[in-house]
């Protein structure tokens, strides 16, 4: 497994805030010549048996997964798991808490749009989900476009959704040590998702990275949709800094939204150790 190059170990389905059922996904990832591949929807292991029958009937090797939302200094930060056992108890009641207040999240940004006159949009976003449970700001703003409050997803979060904007409602969600420890102790790798996104000044991004070695994470995003060549560069050295595998993974989330497709990003820098190196008994 060590000399896979293609791997794709983040993306989404319409279980969580994807457009593309887990079926759809693992037939385009093995036409885009993905070599490895992940469903990590958001605090849901609900499509992981389908994406294991999916991925099996097109011939694509699979590592289960998860994205889990957690609060760091007051920042959303994401930690993919790998590798997991998805029956797992302690897994899986975790995620069920952590999904627990994202319909009450929901109803807040529901409240505030209407104050800046947007009505129903808790019953516009749930449309396109269909579980409180699982409802997100992606829900929302395909609701905003496709109602013409905005022309496209950029739009919607330059102008409402994020902080200081319209219909942003911060959420605690789970501690990073509890992430990691539900990951960990489901036989899976923990990693940090996408860094490059965060707003952390150097001194929090390196107490970040310093906390989740910490509890027993061992991997990082290097290679993402998020990231430009400067992210790989910085977070190519995070990864021999901290002693951490590197992950590759596009998050990506529907063929009309995402600027990255499933497999389409570049090589993990050659000298990194590749997070599947990890995790060769772990997949399907």
């Amino acid at each position: 497994m060590d000399i896979l190059t293609n791997a794709d170990l983040h993306c989404h389905s319409v279980v969580s805030d994807g457009t593309l059922t887990p079926e759809a996904l693992a037939q385009r990832a093995k036409a885009n010549g993905v070599e490895l591949w992940a469903l990590t929807d958001h605090d849901e292991l609900g499509g992981q048996a389908r994406a294991i029958a999916a991925a099996r009937a097109v011939g694509l090797p699979y590592l289960t997964g998860a994205e889990i939302s957690v609060t760091f200094l007051d920042i959303t930060v994401h930690i993919v798991g790998l590798g997991m056992d998805p029956d797992h108890p302690e897994l899986v009641e975790g995620l069920r808490a952590t999904r627990g207040g994202r319909e009450q999240r929901a109803r807040e940004m529901a409240d505030d749009l209407a104050r800046v006159g947007i009505k129903g949009a808790f019953e516009g976003a749930l449309r396109y989900v269909g579980n409180p449970d699982l409802i997100s700001r992606s829900h929302f703003a395909r609701h905003l476009v496709d109602t013409g409050v905005c022309k496209d997803i950029p739009e919607v979060f330059r102008k409402y959704l994020t902080e200081g904007k319209p219909g942003f409602v911060p959420h605690r969600w789970a501690r990073l040590g509890d992430a990691v420890r539900w990951i960990v102790g489901a036989g899976g790798v923990a990693i940090i998702a996408h860094p490059g996104r965060y707003a952390f000044t150097p001194t929090q991004e390196y107490a970040l990275f310093t906390e989740f070695k910490g509890h027993g994470g061992q991997g990082v995003e290097v290679v993402t949709g998020a990231h430009n060549a400067s992210d790989v560069v910085k977070y190519t050295g995070f990864c021999t800094e901290f002693d951490l595998a590197a992950s590759r993974g596009s998050d990506f989330h529907s063929p009309d939204e995402s600027h990255t497709d499933l497999g389409q990003l570049p090589d993990l820098p050659g000298h990194l150790t590749p997070v599947w190196s990890l995790l060769s008994s772990r997949v399907h």
